[in-house]
């Protein structure tokens, strides 16, 4: 039998087995085997951070000690949460918004050219301005409220959202366009059923991206003006020279992209077994 025969051939039929998926003790490998080089590394740094403090090469005020920092994140939890929520509460809410309006304009640009000639350079223009420089024209129009913070995270997140959605919906084979087109598909059906599903691996790769950046907007937003949330801690502990909480809140704030990266990369897994999946549950000939 032929190569080509054997590559066509359906998983369940005679003579193909369907390989088993990787047991849990495989995965907890696997999950060890890809983090104990990041793990080391952050180890690492840290023994470098207490190193530095200990040997007090530089002043406590400058950079403080991973033990007066820890101290912050044990001590101040109740404060540190309440300004943690407001962050990540304008974070999802600005990225939901980012990623409903990013979806809906990359699907109007990709099926009008004229859409697309007329919106993708002023998107370009307002991706290259600094939010920074523009946060506080927000806060004028809208006040200290939560809704310029919320602004700001979609403008950043925004970009990312669009530009992947409009590379997913172009990457689609052209061959399986024409076929649908010759089997009389409407443009609604190609959509759903062609083009959507193959440009969601792009999304979610700009997905990841936008999330972590809706973080640095919503913080953004709160150094210029606000009463809470953890760019208003930051802000508050470096004007008081209290380094040990500034500290606190980088992390905090950085935790936050990072559990965010993950529940995307995990919904990713779970909304794409047929892409992020194929591997565990490849075909194999017994011949």
């Amino acid at each position: 039998m032929s190569q080509s025969a054997l590559s066509k051939r359906p998983a369940d039929a005679a003579g193909v087995a369907r390989r088993a998926g990787p047991t849990t003790g495989e995965r907890l490998a696997r999950a060890a085997e890809q983090s104990w080089r990041p793990l080391a590394l952050l180890l690492a740094a840290l023994v470098v951070w207490w190193a530095i403090a200990a040997a007090e090469l530089i002043e406590a005020y400058l950079v403080p000690s991973p033990g007066a920092t820890l101290d912050v994140l044990t001590s101040k939890t109740g404060y540190l949460w309440q300004h943690t929520w407001v962050t990540t509460y304008e974070t999802l809410l600005g990225f939901a918004i980012a990623v409903v309006v990013g979806v809906l304009a990359a699907v109007v640009m990709v099926y009008s050219s004229t859409v697309e000639r007329t919106l993708y350079p002023i998107l370009l223009f307002a991706q290259v301005v600094p939010k920074i420089a523009i946060a506080p024209l927000f806060v004028v129009w809208l006040g200290f409220g939560i809704a310029p913070k919320i602004l700001i995270a979609v403008l950043i997140a925004f970009f990312p959202v669009v530009i992947s959605m409009v590379t997913g919906l172009k990457a689609v084979d052209p061959e399986m366009l024409q076929l649908s087109a010759t089997m009389g598909a409407k443009p609604w059906q190609t959509f759903v059923k062609i083009r959507f599903p193959a440009s969601l691996p792009h999304l979610f790769s700009g997905l990841k991206v936008a999330v972590t950046l809706a973080v640095t907007g919503a913080v953004v937003g709160e150094f210029v003006g606000a009463n809470e949330g953890l760019g208003y801690v930051i802000l508050q502990a470096n004007g008081n020279l209290d380094t040990p909480m500034l500290f606190a809140g980088l992390l905090v704030m950085s935790l936050i992209g990072v559990v965010l990266f993950v529940v995307v990369e995990i919904a990713e897994k779970l909304l794409l077994p047929w892409h992020a999946s194929r591997r565990d549950t490849s075909a194999t000939t017994t011949f």
